[in-house]
């Protein structure tokens, strides 16, 4: 498949360089030691350990473009938590470009790599009114994952956010009760992003596991020292059996150099409808559908660092 990068206010150099010119300082007067631009209430607001969020009407909800993207309002969270204006925002598998929506909401830099162009189109149409009043840049671009290192210098990534490919358990007709009894479009689809050999979406929990953990590695260079990664993945039920995907992900990523600071659960009982009864009455299921995680890991600093 041919490589096809759309940028968005963005300036590539030239000849088979592809490193982007991108800023990654600060553009704000936070003091040096500040995390985030955050008043002291945003701050004491967002130490909850439980998130509610709300769709708004710029939010993609039609699954026939993409299965399963997230709030404009989380990822505007997230960002706003872990970085500055003016720094560099990677999301590594940007779907239908929510976080390049929100981080020029919050006037911050990103960047977003996605193997579809069905999905890379998304992001350039969501991304066509651009924000006059501020000077970030929101760039989006066909490859694979493991291939950002090729356009990000280290130590420049002030966050890395994402909700992945969640291993094959997309993979398969949706049954569920909700979907029959809605009599939708959607029961019996398989929701799966692509069958492209590269799609972490088409692996087993272990290869998938690894998988990320190997492009989680090239990653963190990048990032600067006691800059952020988070991670949204829920955990699913498959023949009667809870897969575990925050934890294979937790394991993974402490073994490539990553530190996990915080999990965060992402309340998600305010957009779930028509959930039905599973298990009853004799095998307990918690409903994966209404809550999912939000890993929080940082780089470590060097030693002798604070």
């Amino acid at each position: 498949m041919e490589k096809t990068t759309v940028q968005k206010n963005s300036i590539m150099n030239s000849g088979t360089d592809k490193k982007l010119k991108l800023n990654y300082r600060r553009s704000c007067d936070c003091q040096p030691t500040h995390i985030n631009c955050m008043t002291a209430k945003e701050w004491l607001k967002s130490q909850l350990g439980v998130w509610e969020f709300y769709y708004e009407s710029r939010d993609i909800r039609d699954k026939n473009l993409h299965p399963a993207t997230f709030p404009i309002s989380l990822a505007k969270k997230i960002i706003e938590l872990f970085s500055h204006e003016g720094e560099i925002v990677l999301d590594p598998f940007v779907g239908s470009g929510t976080t390049l929506v929100a981080a020029q909401d919050t006037n911050r830099n990103a960047v977003g790599f996605d193997l579809n162009p069905a999905y890379i189109r998304l992001c350039e149409s969501r991304l066509s009114n651009q924000n006059i009043f501020n000077k970030s840049k929101q760039i989006a671009i066909q490859d694979d994952a493991r291939s950002i290192q090729e356009y990000l210098d280290n130590d420049t990534i002030s966050l890395i956010w994402t909700s992945p490919p969640y291993a094959n358990l997309l993979n398969r007709k949706r049954k569920n009760k909700s979907r029959r009894d809605r009599k939708n479009e959607q029961f019996l689809k398989v929701e799966q992003y692509s069958q492209d050999e590269r799609d972490l979406g088409t692996y087993d929990i272990d290869k998938w596991a690894i998988e990320m953990g190997n492009i989680y590695d090239k990653l963190l260079p990048l990032l600067k020292d006691k800059g952020h990664c988070v991670i949204n993945v829920p955990d699913m039920w498959w023949e009667n059996k809870r897969i575990t995907l925050h934890i294979a992900l937790v394991e993974e990523l402490r073994k490539r150099g990553y530190e996990l600071r915080n999990t965060i659960i992402w309340d998600r009982r305010n957009i779930v409808n028509n959930i039905g009864i599973f298990g009853w009455p004799s095998n307990y299921i918690t409903m994966g559908t209404t809550f999912e995680y939000l890993l929080d890991f940082w780089k470590p600093p060097i030693k002798g660092n604070k």
